[in-house]
């Protein structure tokens, strides 16, 4: 298997400045991509950036006029942004659940829709970055539990509708990966170490998983190596969705 199946694609990674998201620009790049990233703060490690708040419908399709105008018409979307309120289902007002839908849900939809134009005729590939919390009931983080399962459903239909097209749509729902988001709930913790060591436990693998186990899911769908796949959800967990513990 070639170790370029990148090589002459153009990518646009979203969420870019850190943790997955990072790691994905440099996964990609190192495949031979040419790489546009996409974060609400400044982002490096691509050949194009861009700053754009995802609430922002217009900044969004500024930005991403932007960086279409600097490195050419996508290949490919990798989806890594999102946000992470703590709270359970009566712990916030309708703003913080209003907010977390227009980042997490209408933000991919408003970079989806400036994206698919280039992809259509062009094997296009749409990741999208879900949670295990999609599947399973989180108490503690209600809003971003379901609007990581209106992700989900979000990619599953746009996977049928944009068949006809050649683009492909797929989620990852990762369990819990090490990244500033995740070592902050921690740090919220009475026991920061303890709190971390029992996470551990809930994965049967019996570690965290790493921004580069989730580059290597992302390259790999992102890619024409995956070009028979299509509207599915790819658990990246250490095994913490056969017993949820």
């Amino acid at each position: 298997m070639s170790d370029t199946a990148m090589h002459g694609r153009v990518a646009l990674v979203t969420g870019a400045a850190s943790g997955i998201g990072a790691a994905v620009v440099a996964r990609l790049r190192a495949d031979g991509a040419t790489v546009a990233t996409l974060d609400q703060v400044a982002s490096d490690g691509g050949q194009a950036s861009a700053i754009a708040d995802l609430r922002s419908a217009e900044a969004v399709t500024a930005a991403i006029g932007q960086l279409r105008a600097a490195v050419g018409p996508f290949d490919a979307l990798v989806h890594c942004a999102g946000i992470c309120p703590a709270g359970g289902t009566l712990a916030h007002d309708d703003a913080v659940w209003l907010d977390v839908y227009s980042v997490n849900v209408l933000g991919a939809l408003r970079v989806i829709r400036q994206v698919v134009p280039d992809m259509r005729g062009r094997d296009g590939s749409i990741v999208l970055v879900s949670s295990i919390n999609a599947r399973f009931a989180t108490p503690g983080l209600a809003a971003y539990a379901a609007s990581k399962a209106a992700l989900e459903e979000l990619a599953r239909t746009a996977a049928l509708e944009f068949a006809a097209d050649g683009i492909r749509v797929n989620t990852i729902a990762p369990a819990s990966v090490d990244t500033p988001m995740l070592q902050a709930s921690f740090a919220r913790a009475a026991d920061p170490a303890g709190a971390r060591h029992a996470n551990v436990q809930r994965h049967p693998l019996g570690r965290l998983g790493t921004p580069a186990d989730a580059a290597e899911l992302a390259l790999f769908l992102a890619s024409p190596r995956s070009s028979w796949i299509t509207g599915a959800v790819f658990p990246l967990d250490g095994g913490a969705g056969v017993t949820r513990r």
